[in-house]
C-alpha cells in the first residue's frame, strides 16, 4: 500500500532532507511550501537524486490560517489518507514585532498557530490509516520561552528571541496535549530539537538573534544531520509508546518544566482552537 507524507517547509534545509529521505523510502511526499520556483526546483533535484516521481507540490503561505485551511482541504482530496505530517517550516522573526494579514503575530502565526490549524485539519486523512505519526519541530530554544495566556502574542515586552523561544515551547507543549486528544487512536506524535543547523532559516531576519546564529555558521550540524532526528521519528518501528515525547540525537529528553506543565498544555490548545476558529471564520 501507497504511504503519503506531507512535510512543511520541504524546499531547503531540514525539510527538503525530509522530503528526500521519505521519496527513498517510496512514501508519496506532499511538499508544502510558500514560494512555487524554490519548490519546483527543490522537486527537481530530489527526482534527479532519487529517480522517483512521488513528490507533490502544494503552494500555501503559513502566516495566513485561511490558507491553510485551503491547503489541507486540497491535501485531503488529493490524498484521501495522509500517514506521515511534519510540521517542520518556521522562521527567525523580526527585531520589531510584525502582524499578519488576519492580525496575528508572525512567529506565533507560523511557528505555532499554522502547526495547530494543519494538523487539526488533516486529522481525518491520518486516522483514515493503521498508524500515523505527527512530528513537530521545535528547538532547545524554547526552554527561554515562557507561557503568558494574558499575553501570549507578546503585545507587551516582544523581542525576537522571546517570540521565538515562545513558539518553540508552544511547539512541544502542543505535541503533549495532541497526544491526550489523540489518546487511543491510531495516531502518535513527537516534537523534537534538530540541533543547530546550517540553513537559510535567519536570512530574512535583521534581529540580534539572527546576526548571532549566522555568526556560528562554521559550527553547525549539516541539513542531513540536522534532519535525522525527524526521519527517525518517521519511520522508526516501535516507539508508539514515547508519543508525546521531545527528542534529541533520536532520543527521548526533557523538556523545561513548563513545556510539561499539563494545565497550560491544556489552556493553549483551547486558546489557539479559538484563535484559528475566530480568524478562518473572520
Amino acid at each position: 500500500m501507497i504511504k503519503t507524507a506531507v512535510v512543511t517547509g520541504a524546499n531547503s534545509g531540514i525539510g527538503k532532507i525530509t522530503a528526500l529521505e521519505l521519496a527513498k523510502q517510496n512514501f508519496e511526499v506532499v511538499m508544502v511550501c510558500r514560494n512555487r520556483e524554490k519548490a519546483g526546483l527543490a522537486l527537481k533535484d530530489i527526482e534527479n537524486e532519487t529517480g522517483k516521481k512521488n513528490l507533490h507540490i502544494e503552494i500555501c503561505d503559513l502566516s495566513v490560517m485561511a490558507n491553510v485551511v485551503e491547503t489541507a482541504n486540497r491535501i485531503r482530496k488529493n490524498f484521501p489518507s495522509v500517514n506521515i505530517l511534519v510540521n517542520n517550516a518556521g522562521i527567525l522573526p523580526q527585531s520589531s514585532r510584525e502582524s499578519t494579514s488576519e492580525g496575528l503575530e508572525v512567529t506565533f502565526a507560523i511557528n505555532h498557530l499554522a502547526y495547530f490549524l494543519l494538523t487539526n485539519k488533516l486529522l481525518p486523512a491520518l486516522k483514515k490509516t493503521e498508524s500515523a505519526r505527527i512530528i513537530n519541530v521545535a528547538s532547545e530554544a524554547h526552554r527561554s520561552g515562557s507561557f503568558n495566556p494574558r499575553d501570549l502574542q507578546l503585545e507587551k515586552g516582544y523581542s525576537a528571541m522571546k517570540a521565538y523561544g515562545n513558539s518553540k515551547l508552544y511547539n512541544i507543549m502542543f505535541t503533549r496535549q495532541l497526544r491526550r486528544e489523540l489518546k487511543g487512536s491510531n495516531i502518535t506524535a513527537y516534537s523534537l530539537h534538530p540541533g543547530v543547523v546550517n540553513t537559510n532559516f535567519a536570512a530574512n531576519s535583521d534581529s540580534f538573534f539572527a546576526k548571532l546564529f549566522n555568526l556560528g555558521r562554521f559550527f553547525m550540524l549539516s541539513p542531513e544531520k540536522g534532519a535525522s532526528t525527524t526521519i527517525y521519528l518517521c519511520t522508526e518501528p516501535g516507539i508508539e509508546n514515547l508519543s508525546g515525547g521531545y527528542f534529541s540525537k533520536s532520543k527521548p529528553i526533557e523538556p523545561s518544566k513548563t513545556a510539561l506543565n499539563d494545565d497550560a498544555g491544556r489552556q493553549l490548545w483551547e486558546m489557539s482552537r479559538e484563535l484559528a476558529s475566530a480568524v478562518v471564520e473572520n
